[in-house]
């Protein structure tokens, strides 16, 4: 049966001499693996949609088992993503965390909606590390993580001060502090970027900008989320720490500072 998705390619790797498994995260049909026979050739048709990052339409032979990739047509090539290096470190890691997430066999519209916001909106020049902040509290639910985000975790209050509980699986008001020695107050600012990350749509944020503490802030809260709850700690991640430790980088956070 032949398919025509629209998709996002989240990896590609070499198989034999001349091919490859590309895996696409498709609007229609969720998370697909297939084979692009010929893709590892610099003529091949199908060596220019099967790049990392590609956003295009897909046509894919498929009957049970992994499917064949028969054509391609690019809606967007990603080109800043493709060689701005600290572009390519945060879409890289939002790719890994999509392909770690998200289970092949169903339509999961909602991720890729995540994913084609955030690629879009890095490759349009947006700051990379807020948006894959966006992508780190959205995708949570992926990892059966359900953090109590609109009101107390203890007592369902939806006033007063509040901080973060990893104990409570979200935001508890100062009344049940007691009931975690380790909470992370947070400021008023804190609290609402915190929800805004979680539930406000990518696209309809608009220009954010971040001091980098603040982002550093947020980053630790959910890093240690993933970490802790799920185990799972991406390669990409480690790219962008190193990244971040480079003399240029830190030049250019100071002087967002």
């Amino acid at each position: 049966m032949l398919h025509k998705w629209e998709g996002i390619v989240l990896k590609a790797r070499a198989y034999g001499e001349s091919n490859k498994i590309v895996t696409l995260m498709t609007r229609e049909a969720g998370k697909v693996a297939c084979m692009a026979r010929g893709a590892k050739k610099p003529t091949s048709r199908l060596a220019g949609v099967t790049q990392p990052f590609m956003h295009g339409s897909f046509l894919v032979q498929r009957t049970s088992g992994m499917g064949t990739l028969q054509q391609g047509e690019h809606f967007n090539s990603m080109r800043h993503i493709q060689t701005d290096i600290v572009a390519t470190a945060y879409a890289s890691y939002i790719v890994e965390i999509v392909d770690r997430l998200v289970e092949e066999g169903r339509p999961e519209p909602y991720a890729f909606e995540i994913l084609i916001q955030a690629l879009n909106a890095i490759e349009e020049g947006y700051d990379p590390e807020a948006i894959t902040l966006f992508v780190d509290w959205k995708m949570l639910p992926y990892a059966g993580i359900q953090p109590i985000l609109h009101a107390c975790a203890g007592c369902g209050a939806v006033d007063g001060e509040f901080a973060f509980s990893f104990a409570q699986g979200g935001f508890i008001c100062h009344r049940c502090f007691h009931l975690d020695p380790y909470i992370i107050r947070l400021s008023p600012t804190q609290l609402k970027l915190i929800r805004m990350f979680y539930t406000v749509p990518i696209e309809q944020v608009g220009k954010l900008e971040l001091k980098p503490q603040t982002k550093q802030f947020i980053k630790k809260i959910v890093t240690t989320i993933y970490e802790e709850q799920t185990g799972i700690r991406l390669k990409s991640r480690s790219f962008i720490e190193q990244l971040e430790r480079t003399p240029l980088l830190q030049r250019e956070k100071k002087e967002d500072e």
